[in-house]
């Protein structure tokens, strides 16, 4: 089982909403074959309270304007550590760096497919998260 198109295409709407506002360290993954509940995971950063609940009003907006749909649900952006969007399909978690840092999404979902999103310069997301980290060497 894998996600479907539509799901897909709205989790790049959302990418793209979210790089349009710079998100950072921006990711998707297919976790439609170990959930079966949702199809997708789209996972962004940024860097204050105040860019992650912008970047997740962003992301809202582009969904509604472009795709026609909304939220079934909304969490967190009172805090804005971690905004919470579901979809039903597809969920977009919205997370502050260090928030993010620490409960580490990706390694948990590291055995998923990852999601092309198609975005112009998706280097550009990890190379401001390289420069910011010291290098680590894994001979060590």
């Amino acid at each position: 089982m894998t996600a479907s198109q539509d799901s897909i295409d709205s989790i790049r709407v959302a990418a793209q909403a979210a790089d349009s506002i710079k998100a950072m360290d921006i990711v998707a993954f297919d976790v439609s074959e170990p959930l079966g509940i949702t199809d997708a995971f789209l996972i962004a950063s940024g860097s204050s309270d105040r860019h992650v609940v912008s970047i997740a009003d962003e992301i809202e907006r582009r969904l509604a304007e472009l795709r026609g749909v909304k939220p079934l649900t909304s969490e967190g952006r009172d805090q804005g550590q971690w905004v919470l969007l579901d979809y039903g399909d597809f969920v977009v978690h919205v997370m502050y760096r260090e928030t993010r840092e620490y409960y580490d999404l990706e390694r948990l979902w590291q055995d998923c497919p990852t999601i092309d999103l198609g975005l112009e310069h998706p280097e550009h997301a990890e190379a401001e998260r390289t420069d910011a980290e010291p290098a680590v060497d894994e001979a060590e």
